[in-house]
């Protein structure tokens, strides 16, 4: 049975983009020049309450390649599939082609 995981108020939940291990031409790439904190957006939340009552909706949208921050989230694995949950404040932004 397959598991969809749809996050709650302001939560976006990511695949982390894994970088290529080596270049086009062969060249083994250390471990750490390999590391993006960049992730695809797989689902995101409603978004969250304000003061006065109304939603406010989620900055991200699915499918969106977004910024993430060195350290934070939470890594939930779905599956074989490893995904991590940020709160929409936590995203850094959002890069473009």
């Amino acid at each position: 049975m397959a598991r969809r995981l749809l996050p709650s108020l302001n939560r976006i939940l990511v695949e982390k983009i894994v970088a290529p291990a080596k270049t086009n031409s062969g060249i083994l790439l250390p471990e750490k020049a390999a590391q993006l904190n960049a992730a695809k957006v797989v689902a995101v939340g409603p978004g969250a309450h304000g003061k006065n009552g109304d939603t406010i909706p989620v900055t991200f949208k699915e499918g969106d390649t977004v910024l993430l921050p060195e350290y934070g989230g939470t890594q939930v694995k779905l599956g074989e599939k490893e995904f991590h949950l940020y709160r929409d404040e936590d995203i850094l932004g959002t890069l473009h082609d």
